[in-house]
C-alpha cells in the first residue's frame, strides 16, 4: 500500500484483476453485508429530504428546518472522531454494530417525536450512530479488499443507492400523504436485521492490523468535541443573529479554529498537495452539493406548488446520476482517479449554478441540471475515497477515514445551516430571493473545490 499520492502513480491507468471480483467467494460476504448497510442509509437519508417540508409544518417547526439536517451532521462530528480512534485500536467489527445500534434508536426517537425539538435530537441520535459506522464501513473496505477493487467496492456502494433513488423520495412522499412522515422514520428499523445479520460473518473473518495504532491523545479528543460544539453555537448564532448571540457565534468559530487543525491532516486549510487537499475537496463538494440538495424540496414544494412525491422526483434522477457516474469511474482502465476527481468537481459546481438559474423559473426544469450534479458526485466522491485509502498507512486508515468523514459532514453542516440562517432572515415572503442568494453560495463553494482539486496529487 502507498504512503503518498504520487503524481505518476496517481496518472496511470489502473488494470483491475481479472482473476476476482467483488462476488467471488473470498469477497461475496463483505460485499454483500456493506452494499445492504448502505441502502439502509440511503433509504432513510432519501426519504427525509422529501418529508421534511411536511413534518416541519405539521409540528410547527419551518424555523429548525435546517437543524433536521445539521443536528445529524453535527453529532456526527464528535463520535467520528471518536470511532477513527476506536477502530483503528480494536478493529472495526465492535464500532459498526454499535453505531448501527445507536442509529435505530434515532429512527425510534425521531418517528415518535411530539415536537420539532424533540425530532432534532432524534436526528442528532441518527447521527451519533452513523458517525461510528461510516468510519467503521470504510476501514472494513480497507482491510477486506485488494487496491484493484477498491473502485468497484465504492462503485458497488453508489450502486446501493439505486433502489433507494428510484423508489425511495416517491415512497416517502406517498407514506407521508397516506400514511404520515413518522413511518418513514419508524418503517425502516426492521431493516436492520437482516443487514446486521450480513455484516457479522464478514466482520469475523477481518485480519488485524499489521501495525499497532498509534492511540489518541486526550488532545484529539478535546479537539472533537470543540469542532463538534463550534459548529453547533455557530449555527445557533447565525440562526438567531441577535448581538446579544455574537459572542456565542464567535465561540464556536473559536472552536473549529481549535479543532480542525488537530483533526485534518496536516495543511488541509491551506489547500496542501496530496491527502490534505483530497479531504479538502470532499468538504467542499459535499457542503456544496448537499446545501443544494437539502432546499431543493422546499423550493418545489413553496414556490412551484409540488407535491412531496413530485419534490422526490428531481432528487431521485440527481443520486441516479450520482450512481451511474460512479459506475462508470469503477469500472474505467484509461483514466486515473485524480482525472475523475476534477471532472466531479465540474460538473457539480455546473449543476449547481443550472438548477439555481432553473428554480427561479421553473420547477422541473431542475431535473436535468441535477443529474448533471449527482454525476458530477459520482465520479468525484468515489475516486476521492479511493484516493485517500491508497495514501493512508494500515495503522491510519481509521484516522484519516474519520478525518473525510469530518470534512464530509462539516462541510455540509455549516452550509446548510448558514444558507437556513439566510433564508429564514430574508423571511417566506422574500424566499425566492434568499435561495437564489443561497444557490450562488453554493456554487462558489463548489468552484473552491474545483481550485482545490487540481492540487489533490502529492508533489514530486
Amino acid at each position: 500500500m502507498t504512503t503518498a499520492l504520487e503524481p505518476e502513480d496517481a496518472l496511470e491507468p489502473r488494470t483491475p484483476e481479472r482473476a476476482e471480483s467483488l462476488l467471488s467467494a473470498r469477497y461475496r460476504t463483505a460485499t454483500a453485508g456493506i452494499v445492504l448497510v448502505v441502502t439502509l442509509l440511503a433509504f432513510e437519508a432519501m426519504s427525509v429530504g422529501t418529508v421534511m417540508p411536511v413534518l416541519a409544518r405539521d409540528l410547527n417547526g419551518l424555523s429548525l428546518y435546517a437543524w433536521g439536517f445539521s443536528a445529524t451532521l453535527i453529532a456526527s462530528l464528535l463520535t467520528t472522531v471518536l470511532g477513527g480512534g476506536w477502530v483503528d485500536r480494536d478493529g472495526p467489527a465492535r464500532p459498526l454494530l454499535t453505531g448501527l445500534a445507536v442509529f435505530v434508536a434515532g429512527l425510534a426517537v425521531a418517528g415518535a417525536a411530539p415536537t420539532m425539538w424533540a425530532f432534532v435530537g432524534g436526528r442528532a441520535l441518527q447521527g451519533l450512530g452513523t458517525g461510528v459506522a461510516l468510519v467503521a464501513v470504510y476501514v472494513v473496505i480497507a482491510r477486506s479488499y485488494p487496491d484493484s477493487l477498491r473502485p468497484r467496492v465504492f462503485a458497488a456502494l453508489s450502486a446501493a443507492w439505486v433502489l433507494p433513488s428510484l423508489i425511495g423520495p416517491a415512497v416517502g412522499g406517498l407514506v407521508a400523504q397516506h400514511l404520515g412522515w413518522r413511518w418513514v422514520f419508524l418503517g425502516l428499523i426492521p431493516l436492520v436485521v437482516p443487514a446486521t445479520m450480513m455484516l457479522v460473518p464478514a466482520l469475523r473473518a477481518l485480519r488485524p492490523a499489521e501495525q499497532d495504532a498509534a492511540p489518541a491523545g486526550r488532545a484529539r479528543y478535546l479537539a472533537a468535541v470543540a469542532v463538534a460544539a463550534g459548529a453547533g453555537t455557530l449555527l445557533y448564532g447565525l440562526e438567531h443573529r441577535t448581538w446579544a448571540l455574537l459572542p456565542v457565534a464567535a465561540a464556536g468559530l473559536a472552536g473549529l479554529v481549535f479543532g480542525l487543525p488537530r483533526l485534518l491532516p496536516a495543511g488541509t486549510l491551506r489547500m496542501r498537495r496530496g491527502l490534505p487537499s483530497v479531504v479538502l475537496v470532499r468538504g467542499l463538494l459535499s457542503g456544496a452539493f448537499f446545501g443544494t440538495d437539502v432546499f431543493i424540496p422546499l423550493t418545489l414544494t413553496t414556490m412551484h406548488h409540488f407535491s412531496p412525491a413530485q419534490a422526490g422526483v428531481t432528487l431521485t434522477l440527481g443520486a441516479l446520476g450520482w450512481s451511474a457516474a460512479s459506475q462508470i469511474q469503477g469500472r474505467s482502465r484509461h483514466r486515473s482517479q485524480a482525472f475523475f476527481a476534477r471532472l466531479g468537481a465540474v460538473l457539480v459546481a455546473a449543476g449547481i449554478v443550472g438548477v439555481t438559474v432553473a428554480l427561479q423559473f421553473s420547477g422541473w426544469a431542475a431535473a436535468p441540471a441535477w443529474i448533471l450534479g449527482g454525476a458530477g458526485m459520482g465520479f468525484a466522491i468515489s475516486s476521492l475515497s479511493v484516493l485517500l485509502l491508497d495514501g493512508s498507512a494500515e495503522s491510519e486508515q481509521g484516522a484519516n477515514s474519520a478525518a473525510l468523514q469530518i470534512a464530509d459532514t462539516l462541510g455540509s453542516s455549516l452550509v446548510v445551516g448558514a444558507a437556513g440562517a439566510v433564508i429564514a432572515g430574508v423571511g417566506t415572503d422574500r424566499l425566492g430571493t434568499g435561495l437564489a442568494a443561497a444557490g450562488l453560495a453554493f456554487a462558489a463553494i463548489a468552484v473552491l473545490g474545483v481550485v482545490a482539486a487540481l492540487r489533490i496529487e502529492a508533489a514530486r
